[in-house]
């Protein structure tokens, strides 16, 4: 079978390179997008006196039997393939018109008027990825809005907050639900702004320099749904900015994922065990009856570098492409293929899992008396006192160490509110136990009232203004 663009060729390409250059292995996902291109290509033809009306009909009734007969192959065949399709089609552009001129005669060789692949499979890919994008945007609010149950559910449980993988400050386990909101948040303003700059159709930028017909592409861009045409056709033909900037979205996603994911892990370990997952997201060990692994959450790290791996390898393959297009661009599609497939899987597992797992009030609460989570506390209200806060840290020093002292001496756990009067004064004379007040974890919470703090009081502020957000983002 002879290309279509096979006209100034003397011999059919060597069977290796036929192979090597076809992409309707991978590229055929996007059928159902590149017949609603030519759709909208050849009712625009009709409308200019292009083609007549009679060939439009003609042409989107094979396009629209075309869509049946791959929708019903698909089926039959491998997830996302179509037996009907193989590498002598090349790609899906040319898999549909070849299509189209069997079933339709001649009248299918003018749906290519005014158009190149370089366009077509640009307008595929952005229509692709918009659809994309509002799923993936649908994941991740699913899994804001779990998260919200759950900083409620967990607004005034006490857990130990880190800094450096150390007892830091007492917190809210819902507090620490609302860190994640926002990364999840931010994911979500990155794909809506991704999405608005893709919003614009390349149709009818041709090769790379428009087209001496008289088209009308802000009509094309109306009926597939864009905002309006793209500025350049050379630019319009060569961008992959689009891709790079959801992929890079994708990878920030991630790793957001991944930090939970880690947390979650570490968190469910016997040496922490300050929460239980569900036993529907482990798995056993195939010698050890006991065990109770974590690999979901193993797996949603591992993926995170599957993703950051397409984000480089668009990343490489654009750097030293010269204007306009270039053979090159043929592997954008495994990439962004690959990284809707592992983000959406990964959001929507993470949500479930976070659903579905508790944490542990008990260990929590015995964690809370290790690592003197309240010494900042005590110097911001010495501070208060009137007393230098640079000052203040430094008799909160002496005060742990001295506790830490007691503790050797005495066997047994012994923090700041431990201390009474004789200790306090071998520290400062002005210190006493009715100067220090209420030193104890749940008052040192309750304290932190400042805006975007953990008291149960500002977190409750913080799930009211997520939810009211969140509900914004969906209704835009």
């Amino acid at each position: 079978m002879s290309a279509l663009w096979s006209g100034r060729f003397e011999k059919d390409m060597d069977e290796l390179v036929k192979k090597f250059n076809a992409s309707i292995d991978f590229d055929q996902r996007l059928y159902n997008e590149d017949i609603d291109g030519s759709i909208a290509h050849v009712t625009m033809l009709a409308e200019r006196g292009i083609v007549t009306e009679e060939e439009r009909d003609e042409i989107i009734k094979g396009l629209e039997g075309i869509r049946q007969e791959i929708a019903e192959s698909m089926k039959e065949g491998e997830e996302g393939k179509s037996p009907l399709l193989s590498y002598e089609d090349e790609d899906i552009h040319m898999a549909v018109e070849s299509r189209l001129i069997q079933l339709i005669g001649d009248t299918g060789k003018k749906l290519h008027t005014a158009r190149s692949r370089n366009d077509q499979v640009q307008v595929d890919c952005r229509l692709y990825m918009q659809k994309q994008i509002a799923e993936i945007a649908a994941v991740l609010a699913e899994l804001e809005t779990i998260i919200l149950k759950k900083a409620e559910e967990y607004v005034d449980t006490l857990m130990p907050g880190f800094t450096h993988i150390q007892h830091a400050q007492p917190i809210t386990v819902g507090f620490y639900f609302m860190a994640y909101f926002q990364m999840f948040k931010r994911d979500l303003q990155r794909l809506r702004d991704c999405y608005d700059r893709m919003d614009y159709s390349p149709l009818g930028s041709c090769a790379m320099a428009g087209t001496t017909f008289d088209i009308d592409r802000h009509m094309t861009a109306e009926l597939l749904g864009f905002s309006g045409p793209t500025e350049n056709a050379m630019d319009s033909v060569s961008d992959r900015d689009y891709m790079i900037e959801f992929l890079s979205a994708a990878s920030i996603s991630m790793m957001h994922i991944s930090r939970w994911a880690e947390e979650i892990t570490w968190w469910n370990s016997s040496e922490f065990s300050y929460l239980d997952i569900e036993d529907s997201y482990c798995t056993g060990s195939s010698i050890m009856p006991q065990k109770k692994n974590p690999d979901i959450g193993e797996l949603l790290r591992g993926k995170t570098g599957r993703v950051y791996g397409d984000l480089m390898a668009l990343l490489t393959v654009m750097k030293g492409t010269p204007l306009s297009f270039n053979k090159d661009f043929q592997e954008d599609k495994e990439r962004i293929f690959d990284a809707v497939d592992t983000w959406k899987a990964s959001a929507a597992i993470l949500a479930k899992m976070i659903e579905n797992m508790e944490f542990r009030k008990e260990v929590l609460e015995a964690q809370l008396m290790k690592g003197f989570l309240n010494a900042t506390d005590v110097a911001e209200h010495l501070a208060r006192m009137g007393i230098p806060f640079r000052e203040a840290h430094e008799i909160v020093g002496r005060m742990v160490k001295l506790c830490e002292d007691l503790e050797r001496q005495e066997g047994r756990p012994f923090g700041l509110e431990d201390l009474q009067d004789n200790h306090l004064q071998e520290i400062d004379d002005r210190l006493t136990k009715e100067l220090l007040g209420d030193i104890s974890i749940p008052a040192c919470v309750e304290a932190r009232n400042s805006y975007g703090g953990t008291s149960p009081k500002e977190v409750m502020r913080q799930i009211e203004e997520g939810a009211s957000w969140l509900q914004d983002f969906a209704n835009r």
